[in-house]
Order: structure tokens, then sequence, then C-alpha cells
């Protein structure tokens, strides 16, 4: 529990009556009210998880919110991002949040970071703020946030979500242990998808973020047992929640700084190897592409290696799926070998990222063929538009 001064903290006529359903709980009652709104919450991420957290947690009275992000509202986000709406698109993902925070809760203080949190300023934003909601979705930004939060003494709220599974606990809180006795190394980068990727359940960023809102309300007014040690996993379509005990490492590295983050997770050597794939990939524009479908297209084998369910979203006529999977276990390239049949090869994906990788594999196996610069998505831009964009 932290252990503010609530001598001068004050409710007005106006927030006894918004705050009435707390005021009348005996858990929280007037001096959790206190403690929330002398209370001081950072958040990083106004994405799916950020979003359903930073409402409830201005709901609630915080009395002061941070908000680090720097990304702009895109129409794909509106399926889960329930802070932001339709006349926000192309605007900062911070000042829509901001608006709404105020719209809930005008009394609140919105502090706003349009910024990319990196090792040069992670101490000096976090340093204002009681504790911190880490709404991230990839493993740099989650071993910065947790490296900060131990060399601040801070707690981090965490929580992750993918397709229809998500998980939520709380580190460094009461000597409990923190995220990398959860993961002591990263994964490789590329083996875990993100969810633009692979996808997630929106409501599902709901339930997670509202947990994650509900655990940061507990350790401010310090009711209840918190997550901290626990790690509950949740699974949307089973609707089943269960728990793993987490318990510090007692030989874990001892954190003195914070590092170079893109590196301890593999991210430069990772980009300089899609580099150099793509550098002895042959490549043609979509354009290009359209103008060999119009005059010689029985002379091509047009390949989409994309997975069966982005096929029935968006296709381009003609092109023959083999998703990548299946060129990645084997199968698959002894099947384009037989569609192959003295046809140029041509493969395209969503963006261009997967079919330069599967024409590695190709390579290897003696196949050779040209990558469809940007893809799909592209094709949709420069010469369909009539074919979605997903």
């Amino acid at each position: 529990m932290l252990n503010p001064n609530l001598d001068d903290i004050q409710l007005t006529s106006e927030e006894y009556e918004r705050f009435s359903r707390h005021l009348i709980l005996p858990e929280i009652g007037l001096e959790g009210q206190k403690r929330l709104k002398a209370a001081s919450v950072l958040c990083v991420g106004t994405g799916g998880l950020g979003s359903p957290l930073l409402l409830y947690l201005a709901a609630a009275g915080i009395g002061r919110i941070g908000i680090v992000d720097f990304d702009i509202v895109d129409k794909s986000n509106l399926q889960r991002q329930i802070i932001h709406g339709q006349s926000w698109v192309g605007k900062p993902k911070i000042e829509s949040a901001k608006y709404r925070i105020l719209e809930i809760n005008p009394n609140c203080q919105v502090d706003l970071y349009e910024t990319r949190l990196s090792s040069e300023n992670a101490l000096d934003i976090i340093a204002p703020y009681d504790v911190v909601v880490d709404g991230t979705d990839n493993f740099p930004t989650r071993y910065l946030v947790n490296d900060a939060c131990v060399l601040a003494n801070k707690p981090n709220v965490y929580g992750s979500i993918f397709r229809f599974e998500g998980q939520a606990t709380v580190f460094n809180y009461q000597e409990g242990p923190n995220y990398r006795d959860l993961y002591p190394e990263p994964p490789p980068p590329g083996l875990v998808p993100s969810c633009a990727e692979g996808g997630v359940l929106g409501v599902l960023c709901g339930i997670i973020g509202t947990i994650q809102a509900t655990e940061t309300v507990k350790i401010i007014t310090g009711q209840g047992n918190t997550l901290s040690g626990r790690l509950m996993l949740y699974n949307a379509l089973d609707m089943s929640f269960r728990e793993l005990k987490l318990r510090p490492n007692p030989v874990r590295p001892v954190i003195e700084s914070l590092i170079d983050y893109e590196e301890f997770c593999g991210i430069p050597e990772a980009m300089a190897e899609e580099a150099k794939q793509q550098a002895e990939t042959p490549e043609i524009t979509v354009d290009e592409l359209k103008d060999l479908l119009d005059n010689s297209a029985d002379d091509i084998l047009l390949l989409d290696v994309r997975n069966p369910h982005e096929y029935e979203i968006a296709k381009i006529e003609g092109a023959v799926l083999v998703p990548l999977s299946e060129i990645e276990g084997g199968p698959g390239v002894e099947k384009v070998r037989e569609l192959l049949n003295g046809h140029k090869l041509l493969v395209h994906c969503k963006s261009g990222a997967r079919s330069a990788k599967a024409l590695g594999f190709l390579r290897e196996a003696g196949i050779e063929g040209s990558n469809v610069k940007g893809g799909i998505l592209a094709w949709s831009r420069e010469v369909d538009a009539s074919v979605p964009q997903y």
C-alpha cells in the first residue's frame, strides 16, 4: 500500500456525488477515495490494454495519470482500443486518450509523453509516479519497463494478450518477483507473432486491461490480495482462468542500470538478417506484377504464402495458396516445385516479409523466384482498391 499524506486531500461536493458508490464501500470509503485522488499512475501505451485501463483509472478517481505513446490512431485500432473513436483516426493516441479521460473525470491531471520510452528517458518519466502499468506489446519495452521499475522501486502492473489468451500479474511489489523471473531471456525475434500478425479478440483486451486497472486500484487503496507472485492466465474461448505461482529467482542477475533492450532482444541482428535476405531476393512492384498478369499470365505462377483465412479476406485473382507454414515444414516446397512446371515464380503475402522468408526456404531447395514488394496491401493501395485491406 502506498502511504501518501492525506491531510491536504479533500473531495469537492461534486466528487462526493461522482464517487458515491466507492464511498459507501467499507473497503474504500473516504480514506480510500482520497488515496485514489492523491495517487499518480503512469500508463505505458494507449493500445488494446491501455485503452480500458485508462478509462477505468480515470473513472476510479486517480488524481494524476501519465501516458507514454508516440503512435497515431488507425482504423484497425478501433476494434479493440476503445478509448479512441472514428473522429481521432490519424491523430495522436495520447491526445485522443486525454480527451476521453477528461470527459470521464475532468478533475484528473493528465501528463502526456509523446515519445518512445527508452533507456535514456525511462527513469525520468517514471520518477513522479506511484504505480506503472505496462500496456505494451513488444519484448524490448517490457524488459525496459521492468528494469526501470526495479531501479526506481515502483510496482509494475503487467498484462499481455494474443489471439484469445491473456495474462496478468503485478511485478516488483512488496519484494515479489519481477518480469525477469517470468522470462529470464527474451524469445528469438519473430518466434512470437505480434497481434498484427496473429490477430486478437477485441474484448480480450478489455478483460485483461480491466484486471490491470483493478490491481492498480488495490495497490493504491491497500485492499485485497494483489497478483504479486501469481500469474493469472485467461482463455477466452474456454472462459477459463488458471493461476501459476511466481517466485523471485535467487540467482537472477542484479539489475544495476538500463541497457540497450533492442540489442538484448536480438532485434538489430534479426533486422540485419532480414535486410540481407531481402537484398538477396529479387523484387517486383505491384505495377510490374499487374503488367505481367495482363500480358503473360500463362507464364507465371503467383504464389500466396499467407494463411488460409487471410486468403478468404482478400486475394489477387489467379494466385495459388501455399502457406508459409507448409513451406517451412517441407511439404510445401515440393508442392511449389510441382506447380512451377517451368513457370516464372512470383511470391506475395500481406506486406512482403513472409514472402521474402518463403523465398529463402525455396532458394535453399533450388527454386528461384521474385518477391512482390509490399504484398497484397500494396496491390490494394496502388492497383485494385476493391481488394480489402486488413
